[in-house]
């Protein structure tokens, strides 16, 4: 018959424009069936992609639209990240989508996007400057312009640790793609990203920490005790802000742990913290219960001052009304306080390490630690333990609540 030219056991191959065609009923993601079609120019090019659907037939579901990477990536941060992830993850994700992925590979469909594709990414990722891609620069007004929008490239480029974070982002959304069945294998995952090398600062020793708080003390800092928890108990910053006076039992000397407080894209977030792991009930030491007895008798005179225009915030931490404290603004708090005291500069997170290394030098046990750190895993306890000098502080270090409250 006039248009058949099909050979046994290929009933579906068939002339098509200038070539030939071939389709396979499948079952798609959504259990529906349907006929999903493969082209090619020659009867053997499309036998081989006729074979190879079939067997992705008989594995399981096989999507018969394929989006875009764009399209794909904006389903994921609504569909998958934001409802599941952390607020700043999700704000993360979202800005290395914007900035970095979508803009090079957003209109590659999702399952022609190869590895090749992806290692030229991430190397030109490295190599161009990010002020003439993003347009930093064009979008002053003319008279602020400096240079790549005035022929002075500023040779803006991005670190190793931004571009591996940009290629996570990738890898972890073609991840979901996989279980979401549209594509088979991840490309991100085969490509070579670099390995970005971060730089610890020194923490402080326990006599530049007694120097800090002495320093907080004496002028009295209204951060006196959120220093003080946050150097003594390892807290976070956004743990010490979004502490509760319901999490504070006063009586017992405990405190615990359920609550931080983050601004993320613009709002002002109190909410339960990243992991249960994070989650914890910590005895308080002397220092601490003096420094918060201290600070709830200063937020009370507070809100008797202001009467009516009191927030009623149940923070521990707040501002002369009762609103809660900008995590920004503790952290220039921290850094000008720091200096009147004559200490390093460090930031609020790498006091974690100073309060470990306190314990290391304590002798306290890596599994008790552990607990006041609230790691997940020892190996990131016994990697402190491991970095922390053999004699970083004198004997004296040993009763840390003595040395501290002078």
């Amino acid at each position: 018959m006039a248009g058949k030219a099909r050979a046994n056991g290929e009933g579906s191959i068939f002339p098509y424009r200038n070539g030939f065609a071939a389709y396979v009923r499948v079952t798609k993601p959504d259990g529906k069936r349907q006929r999903k079609y493969v082209y090619g120019k020659t009867r053997e090019e499309v036998h081989d992609k006729w074979l190879k659907l079939h067997q992705q037939a008989k594995a399981g579901p096989v999507a018969t639209k394929v989006p875009t990477l764009n399209d794909y990536l904006s389903h994921w941060l609504t569909e998958v990240v934001a409802p599941n992830l952390a607020p700043s993850t999700a704000t993360n994700y979202d800005m290395f989508v914007r900035l970095y992925i979508a803009p090079a590979l957003g209109k590659r469909r999702i399952d022609k996007l190869t590895v090749s594709d992806v290692q030229t990414w991430l190397n030109k990722l490295r190599d161009t400057c990010q002020c003439c891609a993003q347009g930093t620069d064009e979008s002053r007004d003319r008279a602020s312009r400096r240079c790549c929008a005035v022929g002075n490239c500023c040779d803006r480029v991005l670190s190793d640790r931004t571009s591996r974070d940009a290629w996570t982002t990738l890898r972890n959304a073609l991840n979901s793609a996989i279980r979401e069945e549209f594509i088979s294998r991840n490309v991100a995952a085969l490509a070579r990203a670099p390995k970005s090398r971060t730089r610890k600062p020194k923490p402080w020793t326990a006599d530049e920490a007694r120097q800090f708080l002495e320093s907080a003390r004496v002028d009295r800092d209204p951060f006196y005790a959120a220093y003080v928890l946050i150097l003594a108990l390892g807290l976070r910053r956004g743990e010490a802000l979004g502490l509760r006076w319901e999490d504070v039992d006063l009586d017992n000397h405990q405190l615990a742990i359920s609550y931080q407080l983050q601004r993320v894209a613009g709002r002002l977030l109190h909410r339960e913290t990243k992991t249960e792991a994070s989650d914890a009930t910590m005895p308080l030491p002397d220092l601490c219960l003096t420094a918060l007895l201290a600070r709830k008798a200063t937020q009370d005179a507070d809100r008797a001052s202001v009467g009516a225009d009191w927030q009623g915030s149940e923070l521990v931490f707040t501002t002369k009304l009762g609103t809660p404290i900008e995590p920004r603004n503790f952290h220039r708090s921290f850094k000008a306080r720091a200096t009147k005291a004559g200490v390093r500069q460090l930031s609020v997170h790498s006091t974690r390490r100073t309060c470990a290394s306190l314990l290391v030098a304590l002798d306290v046990h890596p599994r008790v630690a552990m607990q006041i750190l609230r790691h997940t895993q020892i190996a990131v306890t016994m990697n402190v333990y491991s970095e922390a000098p053999s004699k970083a502080t004198s004997d004296a270090l040993k009763l840390l609540s003595q040395r501290l409250d002078t």
